[in-house]
């Protein structure tokens, strides 16, 4: 493999951007011109959306050419229009903040940490389960600690 095909696949990794499945991109431009890379999802997604509105056949067919399924291709298109191309990338999957150690069970632990002192995640976390019946791991309790001592902008 070439340095600059390297780079690229590194890029399209980093990014989220390489196809797991690029042997399921069947459509024709993808195997004619090499400027159409099956393993840029970004660039499969688009040009999936495009076709379909250029040629308006049967979205189940385009869909499967391209490697996706009919829901994923109403999904994606859904996407590019209400966020534009950026609606394309795919996006961070899991919780988008701390939803188990909340504000309350944040004061809850830091006045456990004054009355009794220095205590183990783990313990916390007990502590917690037992007082508050929240189930919280020990790694999600030292984020929110650590998350909670920082400053807010």
């Amino acid at each position: 493999m070439s340095k600059r095909r390297e780079g690229k696949m590194k890029a399209l990794r980093e990014h989220s951007s390489l196809n797991p499945r690029p042997d399921r991109v069947t459509d024709a431009l993808f195997e004619q011109d090499d400027f159409f890379d099956a393993r840029d999802l970004l660039q499969v997604k688009y040009e999936m959306l495009r076709r379909a509105r250029v040629e308006q056949g049967n979205i189940g067919e385009i869909a499967a050419r391209f490697g996706f399924s009919r829901p994923s291709f109403y999904k994606l298109k859904a996407s590019l229009e209400k966020e534009g191309l950026a609606g394309l990338m795919a996006k961070k999957r899991g919780p988008r903040r701390r939803h188990k150690v909340s504000d309350e069970v944040l004061s809850f632990l830091e006045d456990l940490q004054q009355s009794q002192g220095r205590l183990s995640h783990r313990r916390m976390a007990k502590r917690v389960q037992e007082d508050l019946n929240i189930k919280a791991h020990p790694t999600s309790i030292g984020r929110g600690l650590k998350a909670g001592k920082k400053k807010p902008r």
